[in-house]
């Protein structure tokens, strides 16, 4: 414990009854967590397999269960350290059947569902554009633990709409059908067998007298539920969160939860940590700040013993190209002098769309960068072709799967066959498989089609059949026989390759559970790389250099959140958490001029920065025109803009020194009289140079 400070001590060491800490960002929450789990093993003799403990990500989770098995210099495999949606599907492998699906069900991630939703609007002839929209809601009405009967029955509550709620019990009647959950259903399933069945409430209540719970925060309704369902008789839950970090209302997340845990767990101990390890003090005076206006928080204010470092920048620019190439310029000049490598810094933006400039600053500056947030590996088509061949040799009722792959590759099966096979399927209410094996009996059908058809069931039947050891000769199998290497090419071939090699030695149902339940919070940079992302994906993150881009009204604040004190609070919450993730150097941006939607708009500074104080923030204007926005009080100081000069030399010329003599100009930055040169010499190596004093001759 020697390495912990007295409030993360007092709270590991808390052991019976409710604990809430409340844990400021970079307050070094996970360490408690992991010693706190620790503490439990070795001086409380607790077994590591009785201890529930919740994050958020794959990602977290793994790095968690990393560091307790050093702490304990023990295995913990088989322990219960996950995300609540990959803790939810263990148990309802085991207990499913209670509820009316078998073991053996698909779990379907976001592109599938949104891929059912299509299907269903297309079928009730509704505007299939709107499927994305649709999704979001039904997904927004599992979290707030509403069926489609609940939702049906509820007049005009959570927003009824009828077309929504045929949708929404189609596509529930589907899911059955297949066999299959969404990501939603595993949590709302497991709560509706806890609260159906009396004794597999309390195998699970014995089985686990500890819950050990990261973010608490970002729990919604229905994850709640389950929570203090599991807790309810012994009341020994560790909850670990920040109401100052709740940014997933969007997704069904209630902060209320963590603000009325006293209420809800009566006597429970309250444990602050608001000691920040991550941040300087300019940064954090910042961030304190910006957070403070928001009024029905806990309160906390984070403190460091950090130096307090450099001031906060905000710079306003007139254009998203000029606030790009902005970005770009700092990045080359922390680099050129040996300040950060890319994979200190961190570019943030509250909507994809702000991603555009940005990214195309940095290809023409030939800077590495990797957006976080985008297809990740086990998204790839050819990986998911692959992974729902195996889904519906372990489920052979999956229509999805079975929809995705009986034309890959390509085989001569149109859609014309399929709606034929689909509409036998629901007349007789049986699978996609099954359907199809009647459909290839039938006479009516021509002698082509059914050629083309016998030969895949064909195919299908015998992957039935073969035994396999592993994952990995199920994949291997799949490929093989189904003769899909001969369509990739070689990049998407390595692909392919890598998911067989990561499949090695491990358990069919664990391994294709583990890839269905990978999110995009799950991605990584890898390499010296510059890293974009979203403000929501930042989370749980930290860089050296964070810059946060966009802070103008309608963006950052969100122009949908104006008009909504709940709204703008959270978007107060998202930026303080942008700003948190920075150690060293936090700069902050936005532009006179944006386009939004195909519409360069007119903008103002977010009303956030009112809230910044000027002591520990350089503010600077870079604009061509006069002042022609109202800055709500914001004192801007013009920078004069300074003329851009064009260095004499350029990447890649032969240059002479006075001393040191030919060498080969590698870059050069800098505006003016501050114009600085990066040249690589034979026999002395890379000189950095000032301009006007270097003394340079071009060869």
């Amino acid at each position: 414990m020697q390495d912990l400070n007295p409030q993360q001590q007092k709270a590991i060491k808390h052991i019976n009854g409710p604990l809430l800490v409340l844990a400021g960002a970079g307050s070094g929450k996970t360490k408690v967590i992991t010693h706190k789990f620790a503490y439990l093993v070795k001086k409380q003799k607790i077994s590591p397999d009785s201890i529930l403990t919740v994050t958020f990500t794959n990602k977290a989770a793994n790095e968690m269960r990393g560091r307790i098995s050093k702490l304990l210099s023990k295995d913990l495999k088989s322990s219960w350290i996950g995300t609540l949606h990959s803790q939810c599907g263990r148990i309802l492998r085991g207990e499913i059947e209670t509820l009316g699906f078998s073991q053996d069900f698909s779990i379907y991630d976001e592109s599938d569902r949104c891929g059912l939703i299509r299907q269903i609007l297309k079928e009730f002839n509704i505007y299939e554009a709107l499927y994305k929209g649709v999704s979001s809601r039904i997904n927004f009405l599992k979290a707030s633990f509403v069926g489609p009967e609940e939702f049906l029955s509820s007049g005009d509550g959570f927003g009824f709409d009828e077309k929504l709620a045929r949708v929404y019990i189609r596509y529930q009647d589907e899911l059955k059908r297949s066999n299959a959950l969404d990501f939603d259903d595993l949590i709302m399933m497991a709560v509706k067998l806890l609260q159906e069945n009396v004794k597999i409430l309390e195998k699970y209540r014995n089985m686990f007298p500890y819950l050990l719970i990261d973010e608490f925060q970002d729990l919604n309704s229905a994850q709640y539920q389950f929570i203090k369902l599991l807790s309810e008789d012994h009341h020994n839950i560790c909850a670990v969160g920040d109401d100052d970090q709740s940014i997933y209302r969007f997704r069904g997340a209630n902060v209320q939860n963590i603000l009325k845990f006293e209420k809800d767990f009566p006597g429970a101990k309250v444990v602050n940590l608001d000691r920040n390890y991550r941040s300087t003090q300019n940064i954090l005076k910042v961030s304190n700040a910006v957070i403070s206006s928001n009024h029905n928080g806990n309160g906390k204010k984070l403190w460091t013993d950090r130096c307090s470092g450099e001031k906060v920048h905000f710079c306003w620019l007139n254009t998203e190209e000029d606030e790009a190439k902005h970005i770009v310029k700092i990045i080359k000049e922390l680099f050129l002098k040996n300040a950060h490598p890319y994979k200190d810094i961190g570019i943030l933006y509250r909507v994809n769309l702000q991603a555009r400039a940005i990214e195309d600053s940095l290809r023409e500056a030939g800077l590495p960068y990797n957006t976080i947030g985008g297809r990740g590996f086990y998204h790839r088509k050819e990986i998911k072709d692959i992974i729902a061949y195996v889904r519906l040799i372990i489920n052979p009722g999956d229509n999805i799967s079975l929809r995705r792959i009986i034309n890959v590759p390509p085989r001569g099966i149109g859609a014309a066959t399929l709606t034929k096979i689909e509409n036998e399927a629901k007349k007789r209410s049986i699978s996609l498989l099954d359907a199809l094996k009647l459909f290839v009996r039938n006479n009516g059908v021509a002698s082509s089609t059914k050629e083309k058809l016998h030969g895949f069931v064909k195919m299908i039947e015998k992957l039935f059949a073969t035994k396999y050891n592993t994952v990995s000769e199920m994949l291997q199998t799949v490929v093989e026989k189904t003769g899909y290497l001969k369509i990739l090419d070689e990049d998407k071939k390595q692909h392919v390759n890598e998911l067989i090699a990561s499949a090695e030695g491990k358990d069919v149902q664990k391994f294709i559970d583990r890839v269905s339940l990978m999110t995009h919070l799950d991605e990584t940079s890898s390499g010296d790389c510059i890293s974009l992302m979203t403000l929501h994906n930042a989370k749980g993150l930290e860089f050296p250099v964070v810059f946060v881009t966009g802070l103008e009204e309608g963006v950052l604040p969100i122009f949908k959140s104006i008009g909504n004190d709940d709204e703008l609070a959270e978007e107060r919450r998202l930026l303080y958490v942008g700003m948190t993730r920075a150690k060293d150097l936090l700069l902050l941006t936005g532009v006179r001029k944006r386009r939004l939607y195909s519409k360069i708009q007119e903008q103002e500074p977010s009303r956030f920065l009112k809230d910044v104080p000027q002591d520990y923030c350089h503010w600077i204007e870079k604009v061509t025109v006069p002042h022609t926005v109202d800055y709500k009080g914001l004192h801007i100081k013009k920078k004069a803009e300074t003329k851009k000069v064009r260095p004499p030399f350029s990447s890649g010329c032969r240059v002479k020194h006075p001393v040191w003599g030919l060498g080969v100009i590698r870059d050069c930055y800098g505006d003016g009289e501050d114009q600085k040169v990066l040249v690589n010499f034979p026999d002395i190596g890379l000189k950095r140079l000032s301009l006007k004093l270097a003394n340079l001759t071009k060869i």
